[in-house]
């Protein structure tokens, strides 16, 4: 379930001024069991790595996330709403250890997935770059795999067997392409906007406008669609159009209600 901003915990987000210049980060830690989390055994290591890295680069959590859970089990409630509050703010993830992440291929390949930078306290050059490494090994793999499955064809060619299709590229084949990257244009977004919508559905509920909801995003520091950091009525009134929901109608101001009543 997609957390709303009005009812996260002091935990997980934490007092900002909407209007700062710092470079924003979400952090998260990981312990394996309660035990470690009541007793503050290496979440507190982890949380001294996380204050370290922000003074020294004079960033700024606006939110904190703790998963109490296996290094094995990819299974992460916790990191799903770091990554959420990430895209939504525009803010780097910030993780403590490299261990606390590292364990598990699954929850490399979501992370690459995502498209949110990120960051380790403990080895601040170990990014995305250390992940496409660790990915790199993998691909080697299967570039082993596909050597040999070229080799079985060349020997099955040898024999006068033929692969693969002989049909040129057309026109309709560029006109399908053009179309397919379309389509994965509208899917992003569409799941920005599924992100945002807790938040457009609370301001509405508040009496907000467009305008008005595109003012308090703006001051919120939320990201707009196309990654800026400045909201206008229309881009949510497409927010709305996109997921199908009505839009709030605009106020009327009292001169050009009495006008139209008259």
């Amino acid at each position: 379930m997609t957390p709303t901003f009005g009812a996260v915990t002091s935990n997980h987000l934490l007092p900002r001024h909407a209007a700062s210049p710092v470079e924003r980060f979400v952090a998260y830690y990981r312990v394996s069991t309660q035990q470690q989390r009541k007793s503050g055994l290496g979440l507190e290591a982890q949380q001294k790595l996380v204050r370290d890295y922000l003074r020294a680069r004079a960033g700024e959590a606006i939110a904190e996330f703790t998963e109490i859970e296996s290094g094995r089990n990819s299974a992460r409630g916790e990191l799903a709403k770091a990554l959420w509050r990430c895209r939504v703010f525009g803010a780097t993830l910030l993780i403590a250890r490299l261990d606390r992440l590292a364990r598990s291929v699954t929850l490399i390949a979501s992370l690459l997935e995502s498209e949110v930078r990120f960051v380790v306290a403990d080895m601040p050059l170990a990014n995305r770059f250390t992940l496409h490494i660790l990915a790199a090994v993998a691909e080697y793999e299967s570039k082993l795999k596909s050597e040999r499955l070229k080799g079985a064809y060349a020997i099955a060619r040898a024999k006068g067997r033929k692969f693969g299709n002989s049909r040129r590229f057309t026109r309709e084949d560029t006109q399908k392409g053009l179309a397919g990257s379309k389509h994965r244009r509208q899917q992003k977004a569409t799941a920005f906007a599924r992100d945002i919508l807790p938040e457009l559905r609370r301001l509405k509920a508040e009496g907000e406008s467009c305008n008005g909801i595109a003012r308090r995003l703006t001051e919120m520091g939320i990201v707009s669609p196309g990654g800026g950091d400045k909201w206008n009525s229309r881009t949510v009134e497409e927010m709305f159009r996109r997921l199908a929901e009505p839009a709030p109608r605009p106020h009327i101001r009292r001169r050009t209600a009495k006008r139209l009543s008259s």
